[in-house]
């Protein structure tokens, strides 16, 4: 595993669990807004931290930590995921994968190797927009095809957005709910402009908590739960 770093206690990245966050080098996105640039260009990539050494740690708070987060970048990218994760599971750890989709033959492995146990994956936009928002070239039946594996998992997920007012229409968000739809969990995120891969996105903002409130109201119909944070 190519581990860029890692975070040893968390409340808020494992919905009601206690977790520690790994999180993975490399992704094949290149979204302007991404707030870990360091994870994603590999010019920025640190010195990978062992496995070994993430492992040791882990085994040593087995009765302390209800589960593991791994984040990126894009873990799906890693080759050794699977072990790696299967090590996790050997522990006892429950495990939440943090995914944009892009490799559904891999997420597709970890649900029926039943290695993870919540899924939270990022919808960067309506389908046909996605390689103009994520810079890349990508296959949107592969996106879709990642949406279609977590709905049907029967994992606990989540589906979730994170907006940019300058990128992101009500129109968009709406076909995004409309992609989404039957699912049992929908999160729009504010964006925060803390730190971006493209500088210039420092500058631009999000809605306001009211027009927030108004997109779920619209897209509380399509899923189950629909709420922004």
């Amino acid at each position: 595993m190519m581990i860029g770093g890692w975070q040893k206690f968390s409340l808020i990245d494992y919905p009601g669990k206690i977790s520690a966050v790994i999180f993975t080098q490399g992704c094949r996105f290149r979204c302007p807004f991404c707030h870990n640039p360091e994870l994603v260009v590999p010019e920025k990539f640190t010195e990978p931290i062992s496995d070994e050494e993430v492992l040791n740690f882990l085994d040593s708070r087995k009765n302390r930590l209800d589960g593991v987060v791994i984040s990126g970048g894009e873990p799906t990218m890693q080759p050794d995921l699977v072990d790696f994760v299967s090590q996790l599971k050997k522990m006892g750890f429950l495990v939440k994968l943090d995914t944009n989709g892009s490799f559904p033959d891999a997420l597709e492995s970890l649900i029926d190797k039943k290695l993870i146990d919540y899924v939270a994956m990022d919808i960067k936009s309506p389908l046909h927009k996605y390689s103009f928002h994520t810079n890349s070239d990508i296959n949107e039946e592969q996106i879709k095809k990642s949406i279609e594996l977590v709905k049907n998992s029967g994992l606990d997920y989540e589906f979730r957005t994170t907006v940019v007012k300058e990128q992101l229409s009500p129109e968009d968000l709406f076909a995004i709910g409309q992609t989404l739809s039957g699912s049992k969990r929908y999160i729009l995120q504010k964006f925060i402009p803390r730190k971006t891969l493209n500088e210039d996105f420092m500058k631009e903002e999000t809605y306001t908590d009211e027009e927030f409130d108004s997109f779920c109201s619209q897209l509380k119909p399509l899923v189950t739960e629909c709420y922004w944070r």
